[in-house]
């Protein structure tokens, strides 16, 4: 079932999301969690009428909340949402001939708190995973990790199972791999990254989820919002984030080998196998992308209102 409101929002409207205006008003308003303000711009050029999927907004599922979010497109076009085989929510409309723009923003709740650390979560054996966890074992498209699972083994087959061997290859990818824009294309996998030891948030990522499933590890791969919360500003502008979740005692867990910290107000869009599952945008066609912008900031109650 799709979030209520979801494909009912007027052009240049927020709505509240929720179980009536009253708990979407207390939710606002409570003194505890974290509120986020997040969002993008897209502006793009086609040369024909466009089909395309995006997927920006974030999810609804505890712990995080949608409290308003505000969809807009010019011009106004009719649009039609859906769930993926991963659950994400998905946008889908036809971009117009000639310029078009869509802008998502949102406040969310999110925790208060850092991402979560279990340090005695254990590995399960590969006959205890739920059927639903088994996919995440598997290559796919840029996690290599049969032809990387020799590799692995060598690494980090000598730690103990659980949390500190998945810890140990964060450690490992963020250490190794150096951080650059315009280093990687759509077509570069883990193995790519791992011999050329360059790449940007999404490699990192694809690379740390590589050599949990070479070893047996359930890992799948989230992209987002993350706030710059606690940590000096970045000197590069606002941009989608990638990480992985690896599973681990019956339940999933964040690792951000790009960052390799704990961060705060971390805001998860969607979660598959790896970036090819998760695409921000999907056009069916060759329009041009003018410019994108991103931001994730801390919201704060001011007369009555959320602001960053």
């Amino acid at each position: 079932m799709l979030p209520r409101a979801l494909g009912q929002v007027s052009k240049g409207a927020y709505m509240c999301i929720g179980n009536g205006m009253q708990n979407t008003m207390n939710a606002l308003h409570s003194g505890t969690g974290l509120r986020v303000r997040v969002g993008c711009e897209f502006h793009y050029r086609a040369g024909q009428p466009t089909p395309a999927v995006f997927l920006v907004r974030p999810e609804g599922e505890p712990p995080y909340r949608v409290l308003e979010e505000r969809w807009t497109t010019t011009p106004d076009l009719e649009f039609s949402d859906y769930r993926d085989l991963y659950g994400n929510v998905c946008r889908r409309l036809t971009l117009p001939e000639g310029s078009f723009h869509l802008s998502y923003d949102a406040f969310v709740a999110t925790p208060d708190e850092p991402d979560p650390v279990e340090l005695g979560a254990e590995q399960l054996a590969v006959a205890d995973l739920p059927d639903d966890v088994l996919v995440y074992t598997l290559p796919s498209r840029y996690c290599l990790s049969d032809v990387l699972s020799e590799r692995a083994w060598e690494l980090f087959g000598n730690m103990p199972a659980g949390w500190a061997r998945v810890q140990q290859i964060s450690d490992w990818v963020h250490n190794h791999v150096q951080f650059a824009y315009g280093t990687s294309t759509r077509a570069t996998t883990a193995l790519d990254v791992y011999e050329r030891g360059v790449g940007v948030c999404r490699d990192f990522t694809h690379l740390g989820i590589t050599f949990c499933r070479a070893l047996n590890i359930p890992a799948r791969y989230v992209f987002g919002y993350i706030p710059d919360i606690d940590v000096p500003p970045p000197d590069a502008p606002m941009d989608f984030c990638a990480w992985f979740e690896a599973y681990l005692g019956g339940r999933w867990w964040t690792f951000d080998p790009r960052n390799n910290q704990r961060r705060k107000g971390r805001v998860p869009i969607a979660r598959g196998r790896d970036a090819l599952d998760v695409a921000m945008v999907t056009t069916y066609g060759a329009p041009i992308l003018e410019k994108m912008i991103v931001w994730a900031d801390e919201a704060r109650l001011v007369g009555g209102r959320f602001t960053d």
